[in-house]
């Protein structure tokens, strides 16, 4: 039985395998519609979510399995004070597998210690968000066709951002990526990331303008400033429109560059980017759905 906690959790050829399956689904869905017949999928999400959980729902139905749990921490026995510990065992009694929500660093890996079924992380505070990385490097590869040689720009909340955090961590293990990290700097990247650049050896730059970088950039990486990850009202409402992707912008762009987003966003991309070709943050969410399907596949180790 695998967890899968941290998109480290899975080496290169097992990332390169989940994905090459993820293409298999997106050619041919109507193949997979009954690889999960009996099986069930708990969504255990102990803070708001749209995208995560109903993506994880969708894939466990199209894959013909059913689907139980909980969308707020006040609907489930934690409003009682039910431990994440207790929550996991419980439910291991009931499904095949769980994918978890927490807004604290580390749930995710309590959850993994102590359910009798595979673990899949959802998203535990500012610390990882694995799908979410899955789904990047999937669409990456489906939109670029490689991994490899490309320059990343990442652009808004590098500090806060988990998304930011875990494709950083995913794309150092693909050769002659370049990092174009644009930020004011109270939100720069922490600095065990920076750290980790450095002994990499990587080709990484600290930016704070958006315009002077954007035409360097292979795939721009947008993220919100998330109002939840502040302690400080005042701060949030001071850097919460540092940058903000228009039309104008784009000019400045290259003909080829892909522009992508975790959602939900704010105002960080304006409505008319939108009709954009290189605007592809919504077919980030359909290849969510897909990657999700192989990953459940993968931990459940269906045929």
């Amino acid at each position: 039985m695998r967890h899968l906690i941290s998109p480290m959790d899975l080496t290169v050829d097992e990332t390169d395998a989940l994905l090459a399956l993820a293409d298999r689904i997106v050619d041919d869905p109507k193949a997979f519609a009954h690889k999960c017949d009996g099986k069930k999928l708990a969504t255990l999400f102990f803070e708001p979510s749209t995208r995560t959980r109903l993506s994880f729902e969708a894939a466990m139905l199209e894959l013909g399995g059913g689907v139980l749990g909980f969308s707020s921490a006040d609907s489930s026995s934690a409003s009682k004070g039910e431990s994440v510990a207790d929550t996991a065992r419980t439910v291991s009694c009931y499904a095949d597998i769980i994918a978890m929500r927490h807004p604290k660093e580390g749930a995710a890996t309590v959850a993994a210690a102590k359910a009798t079924v595979p673990v899949i992380n959802a998203g535990d505070g500012g610390h990882h968000h694995p799908t979410q990385t899955l789904t990047d490097l999937l669409t990456i590869h489906r939109l670029k066709g490689r991994m490899d040689h490309l320059t990343l720009g990442l652009c808004g909340d590098l500090k806060f951002g988990r998304t930011v955090h875990s494709l950083i961590k995913a794309m150092c293990r693909y050769e002659g990526v370049r990092f174009l990290l644009v930020s004011p700097p109270e939100l720069r990247v922490p600095d065990y990331i920076r750290d980790d650049l450095r002994a990499g050896g990587f080709d990484f730059q600290e930016v704070e303008s958006l315009e002077d970088a954007i035409g360097e950039m292979d795939v721009l990486y947008m993220t919100r400033v998330q109002r939840e990850r502040f302690f400080n009202e005042e701060d949030y409402i001071r850097l919460r429109d540092s940058y903000i992707l228009d039309a104008a912008k784009m000019k400045l762009a290259r003909e080829d560059m892909t522009v992508l987003h975790p959602l939900p966003r704010v105002n960080e991309i304006a409505v008319e980017v939108d009709d954009d070709p290189r605007a592809k943050y919504f077919d980030q969410v359909l290849f969510g759905k897909y990657v999700r399907m192989a990953l459940i596949m993968t931990l459940l180790e269906v045929e």
